[in-house]
């Protein structure tokens, strides 16, 4: 057993109104051991999908690599487009050395209710997710319970939107979330079994699961 602790501070640039929300990123980043390709910032994981995704629908031309030009095209890119990313637990304890959400255990989470209050232009989070265990809906839900904020479901389909309310100061803001597809392939299996997957692969057999990933991640970026 060993502690996972998340190496990076939420990035929130003033004036973002979307917040990206995962978990944490694989234990190497942590342990300061990264591989070629690898970037040392939010989501840099080679093996990961989020940036590679993020270049494909934007055109940013982004380097994989261990560079802080690297780094810097990312933020570049959220500061420009009013994003931030806030990933949801601080802490975990795991058995094994990878990144696997069920592998979580006792989680210690980030109180991201705190940073939307403290980033009042905050209008959307985009999950990295969806409601399976230690997910970031799941402990964005579980957070929300204890402050008995209704989480409401605006539409089913994938990815699933929900809705809550903040309240401060008789002031309403109302928080769309967004729970999209994993960027990982650990999600590759849900994305197979997808009707619309299905159909868009029916219409073209080139059609694969990052190119699913890019459809979906553009109607919300």
């Amino acid at each position: 057993m060993f502690t996972h602790k998340h190496p990076y501070k939420p990035f929130i640039p003033e004036g973002a109104t979307k917040l990206i929300v995962g978990t944490l990123p694989p234990p190497r980043f942590s342990m300061g051991i990264l591989k070629k390709g690898d970037v040392d910032f939010c989501y840099g994981s080679i093996d990961g999908q989020l940036w590679k995704i993020l270049d494909e629908i934007f055109t940013l031309n982004l380097l994989f690599e261990t560079t802080e030009l690297a780094i810097q095209q990312r933020k570049k890119f959220l500061i420009e487009n009013n994003m931030g990313i806030c990933d949801i637990v601080e802490s975990c304890e795991r058995k094994k050395m990878d990144a696997s959400d069920l592998g979580m255990s006792t989680i210690e989470l980030r109180d991201l209710l705190f940073y939307i209050k403290k980033h009042t232009s905050v209008q959307t989070l985009l999950l990295t997710g969806g409601s399976s265990k230690n997910g970031p809906e799941y402990h964005l839900r579980r957070q929300l319970k204890e402050k008995n904020i209704p989480f409401k479901l605006i539409s089913a389909e994938t990815p699933k939107i929900h809705e809550f309310e903040f309240i401060e100061d008789e002031t309403i803001r109302k928080i769309k979330v967004i729970s999209l597809t994993a960027p990982s392939g650990s999600a590759n299996r849900a994305v197979g079994s997808n009707p619309q997957y299905q159909f868009l692969k029916k219409q073209n057999p080139k059609f694969n699961t990052f190119d699913f990933r890019v459809l979906q991640y553009k109607k919300f970026f």
